[in-house]
């Protein structure tokens, strides 16, 4: 009993998923950062997949909200209700005291931005509170050396936003923050499909065809002709009005994603930009690492391997390397607090 009441945590509190990390046991949570409300009484109905789940079907009484949009908070005490309820799952409930606390956040956010992360989860017991770029989380989580005087490249890209980083000497060297990432890329499917296809699709269908057979560049078979995959998408014909189901290919899903892959391209071109020449050299040789649900689209690491000239490796852990990162970084605290941001104490 002891033991759970002093367990340490890290928490990758994303756009898209929020992840619980716990000392000794690792990844406990993993769920959708959403949150199901009843207007009228103000009661939470469910959160994670079960809320997800809601999203376009609920009726007029039920909220279903996203409390994090491009990376921030945007409802302080949605996020705090949601919090709660995925610590309580991850942990037996009223066992949570006393513990430390290791949280990711989106490189770019304002001190007031990271204020607000530090409090809702303060009010969930923490003694100590430690905020850490997500860049940095990232690093440690996919195995980089962070400490060594050779410089390594992340690229985290999440559901609100990519994080670019350059890290050495356990600190961030030059770094770029685009609120441009996994949500984005669901907008672009959904756009695309209604202008070339006059198909209406919802936010959740966008996001399956996205994981089904989003594509940065096609794959080429041993003649140099195009490998065509396709899956079924259902919404509805902007014509008729009528529900309407058809095929899409991962060629659909490469024109639809293209905009959005050359503003990351752009945003690895421009970290590199901002780093000193020697630093520079570093990445030459030792190339780039990609993280996070948006690293996995298909092929993009090939793209911006054609259009960098360095070489990039997607992170084996890819999608869990924050929360990863953050719960690693508890092994050494000293370090942790250099790597910090943002250390309170209550």
């Amino acid at each position: 009993m002891f033991k759970v009441l002093m367990k340490d945590m890290g928490i990758d509190l994303g756009t898209a998923n929020t992840l619980i990390y716990i000392k000794d046991s690792g990844i406990v949570l993993n769920e959708p950062s959403v949150i199901a409300v009843e207007k009228r009484r103000g009661v939470t109905l469910a959160v994670g997949m079960d809320a997800k789940k809601m999203i376009g079907k609920a009726p007029a009484n039920i909220s279903v909200i996203r409390p994090l949009q491009d990376g921030v908070i945007s409802d302080f005490d949605r996020t705090a209700d949601m919090l709660k309820a995925f610590i309580e799952k991850a942990v037996e409930a009223n066992k949570v005291k006393n513990f430390r606390v290791v949280v990711g956040v989106p490189s770019g956010v304002t001190e007031v931005e990271k204020r607000a992360v530090e409090e809702v989860v303060r009010q969930m017991g923490a003694t100590e509170v430690y905020i850490l770029e997500e860049p940095m989380a990232a690093a440690i989580g996919a195995g980089c050396d962070v400490d060594s005087s050779t410089a390594c490249m992340i690229a985290d890209i999440g559901g609100g936003t990519s994080d670019i980083a350059i890290i050495a000497l356990g600190g961030i060297v030059a770094s770029t923050s685009i609120r441009y990432a996994g949500d984005k890329f669901n907008e672009a499917i959904i756009q695309y499909m209604r202008k070339r296809h006059a198909l209406l699709i919802g936010e959740r269908t966008a996001e399956n065809l996205k994981i089904a057979v989003g594509c940065a560049v096609m794959d080429l078979d041993g003649n140099g002709d195009e490998i065509i995959q396709s899956v079924k998408a259902s919404g509805r014909d902007i014509i008729s009005g009528l529900p309407k189901t058809m095929d899409v290919t991962n060629r659909d899903m490469m024109m639809a994603l293209q905009e959005s892959v050359d503003i990351i391209v752009d945003g690895v071109k421009s970290t590199i930009e901002k780093a000193p020449p020697e630093i520079a050299a570093d990445i030459a040789n030792s190339g780039m690492m990609i993280s996070g649900g948006g690293g996995l689209i298909k092929n993009l690491d090939k793209v911006i391997k054609k259009r960098t000239g360095m070489e990039v490796a997607v992170a084996d852990n890819a999608f869990e390397a924050v929360a990863a990162g953050t719960g690693m970084s508890l092994n050494d605290i000293e370090k942790l607090k250099i790597y910090a941001s943002t250390v309170h104490r209550g």
